[in-house]
């Protein structure tokens, strides 16, 4: 499978289990993405996203997106988005 990076970690909410990602590209709930890191590898399917803690279907490239993640991921971690 295929990977285009689509943006990187900007914060983790340890607490709560959501990651905040800075979007270079478009994002849409039910992607699946990619999350790498020194210590970070973790691929998942995204169920909901929110920006301002609004919920949305879809996200374009500058946006700021809260996603609940499957685990710990860090600051500048790089988000990538599979495609099948």
């Amino acid at each position: 499978m295929e990977e285009r990076r689509i943006g990187k970690v900007t914060h983790f909410f340890a607490r709560i289990g959501v990651a905040v990602f800075a979007l270079t590209d478009p994002l849409k709930v039910g992607d699946t993405i990619h999350i790498r890191g020194r210590n970070t590898d973790l691929t998942q399917r995204v169920e909901s996203m929110q920006i301002e803690h609004k919920e949305v279907q879809e996200a374009k490239p500058g946006d700021e997106v809260a996603v609940k993640v499957v685990g710990r991921v860090r600051e500048d971690d790089a988000v990538y988005k599979v495609i099948p």
